[in-house]
């Protein structure tokens, strides 16, 4: 018997805020994936430079740092050229959107962010979330 096994989406979460970081890597533990979570810019650059990654949910602010989560974003590009990169900061402003499009992150959201609205977004690049799911009672 032949079973095919289907590779799991790696999922790397950049977060310092403790609860947003185990909420959102809550979001990602599916069956389907494999969650990396890091806090501050020297883990993430770590785990970026140790395998690819599916998706990537960074903080634009990291560990005090106003532009740790851009360089997040600019490493991601050149390491994980075909991740769908997320970047969510509580201090919007257009010269930090402009330069997070620019290094390829595809969407720029405001905190506090509805987890149904990052579900959606990863859905969209075919990755599974607690909210796309199908539950036990769904079977």
């Amino acid at each position: 018997m032949h079973t095919q096994s289907i590779a799991k989406k790696e999922v790397l979460v950049v977060e310092d805020e403790q609860s947003i970081r185990e909420t959102l890597a809550d979001l990602f533990d599916v069956a389907d994936n494999n969650v990396t979570t890091a806090e501050l810019l020297p883990d993430a650059l770590q785990c970026l430079r140790a395998r690819r990654f599916d998706i990537i949910v960074t903080d634009l602010r990291l560990g005090g740092k106003r532009d740790g989560g851009l360089q997040v974003v600019a490493l991601a590009g050149m390491l994980s050229p075909d991740a769908t990169v997320l970047v969510l900061t509580a201090f919007p402003d257009d010269s930090s959107r402009q330069a997070s499009e620019r290094l390829g992150a595809l969407h720029f959201l405001e905190k506090p962010v509805d987890l149904s609205t990052i579900a959606q977004l990863a859905g969209r690049s075919k990755i599974h979330t607690a909210f796309s799911m199908p539950t036990l009672s769904d079977t």
